[in-house]
């Protein structure tokens, strides 16, 4: 039996994987039974932060390593598909009937049980072998402490925010635009394989690119900014209370990720440059773009909410309503939820870790999901998959097998256990980690559609090991 500790994205992952080769699975969550500051449901696969899983072609990295999973049958993947909102060429979900069918999926898997209690030590290969560590970022302080030591050093550790969720009847729809960026929106048809002609049945990307009723201008309602509201705006963001971060000094945020407050101290336009910009935008009243512009994608099916791209923050939750209320359009909103930090914890993979998510000091246990080093949604199931496929093997009596390196989810375990571990640091899955082509091609895009053609293909052997 292959225990799981963790019933996150990753954790789910692992799970689903090993009962489907045939193998019993124990799946330990300690939620409702022990919450988190984060959490509101006792629901697997819970999504704390963003409801977008990013792009979703195959000339970006993150779409390529969703195909390879599809290809893989993710559990992850198959649900996000079939709950997909309006989110241009990326793939966004409705987040409760997400976390409802991951659930409702796992629980029913007959090779699957699911244990509500909190485990607070690692369990010696006696009591559970293999075993697979999939807390996430908020693994308790019990087990993290026993992880720490485990290690042979303390964690690395950096802070996550949360963006606001706004109900969507409270948005002045008269000042504020639907668009996509650039008029790009996803349809199925974008999605053909790199290898050539659509995906067969057992590869299909899921339903029809969902729509709600005035989709077809755009998948993002727009806030637009003159420069004179722009201004006052970043003054009032310099100018707000931040919540109070007790467990560091020196807070550290994973770039990729900044709260806006962070952005914005770093200069007047970094905000107009990042998730403020509003290149490809054009406002149909003035034919131009903003000067800048709050995007707001649909975080449920049903369109009833809204959440700010891109606007993780830490601000005190009084000063974000006072701060974005500010935003045209939202001068009379209500947040559903408003913005919070937390802090994310991860392992120094490249002294724990192999390509096959094993430990180096102890071969049947394996690491999955944030708390391994991995950043993001996709990488974490995707690290999942593969521990959870290759705890299987274990259990099995076979040798467990890392992904070809050529592979997005192959490159991602050797990016884990190869990085420099003296400046490492948790990444999403980039081209950049990928081995680059004999021949490439000149241009970027073409590029990156060949580099998935042979990621594809180079999958297979494994998919079929």
């Amino acid at each position: 039996m292959v225990h799981i500790i963790g019933g996150g994205l990753a954790g789910c992952e692992a799970a689903w994987q090993a009962a489907s080769m045939g193998v019993d699975v124990a799946l330990h969550e300690m939620r409702p039974v022990r919450p988190t500051a984060v959490h509101q449901t006792d629901h697997l696969a819970e999504l704390v932060c963003s409801n977008s899983f990013r792009g979703d072609k195959l000339d970006n990295a993150v779409g390529l390593l969703k195909e390879e999973m599809r290809r893989l049958d993710s559990v992850i993947i198959r649900i996000a598909d079939e709950v997909r909102v309006p989110a241009g060429a990326a793939l966004a979900v409705d987040r409760h009937l997400f976390s409802e069918r991951v659930t409702a999926a796992i629980t029913a898997h007959p090779r699957i049980r699911v244990d509500r209690s909190e485990v607070t030590c690692l369990p010696p290969p006696a009591e559970m072998s293999p075993l697979i560590v999939a807390t996430g970022p908020l693994t308790s302080d019990a087990l993290s402490a026993e992880i720490a030591a485990f290690v042979g050093r303390k964690h690395l550790a950096f802070y996550d925010a949360i963006s606001p969720i706004v109900l969507a009847e409270t948005i002045d729809r008269s000042k504020v635009f639907r668009a996509s960026r650039w008029n790009r929106s996803l349809r199925p048809e974008d999605r053909k394989s790199a290898s050539g002609g659509a995906p067969s049945d057992s590869q299909a990307p899921g339903p029809a690119h969902l729509q709600s009723a005035d989709a077809a201008d755009g998948d993002y309602l727009n806030c637009p900014f003159t420069k004179d509201e722009y201004l006052a705006f970043h003054q009032a963001i310099l100018g707000a209370e931040k919540a109070t971060v007790h467990d560091f000094d020196n807070t550290k945020f994973f770039e990729g990720c900044l709260p806006i407050e962070v952005m914005a101290h770093r200069g007047t336009d970094t905000l107009r440059f990042g998730p403020m910009k509003p290149a490809g935008l054009d406002d149909p009243r003035t034919g131009r773009w903003p000067y800048a512009v709050v995007q707001m994608r649909q975080d449920t099916l049903a369109g009833d909410h809204y959440s700010l791209v891109g606007f993780q923050t830490q601000l005190k939750w009084p000063e974000q309503r006072r701060v974005f209320t500010m935003i045209p359009g939202l001068e009379q909103a209500e947040f559903v939820r408003l913005g919070m930090i937390h802090r994310n914890t991860y392992i120094n993979g490249p002294t724990v870790l192999t390509d096959t998510w094993q430990t180096r000091s102890r071969s049947d246990m394996f690491f999955a999901g944030q708390v391994s080093g991995v950043e993001g949604y996709v990488e974490s199931a995707a690290s999942g998959l593969v521990a959870g496929r290759n705890a299987a093997r274990l259990s099995l009596g076979k040798t467990p097998l890392a992904p070809p390196r050529t592979t997005a989810i192959g490159a991602l375990g050797h990016y884990v256990s190869h990085a420099d571990p003296a400046h490492y640091a948790p990444t999403n899955i980039t081209f950049g980690i990928l081995p680059a082509l004999d021949s490439p091609p000149r241009s970027r895009h073409d590029r990156n559609l060949a580099i998935s053609a042979r990621a594809l293909e180079d999958l297979e052997p494994w998919r079929k090991a």
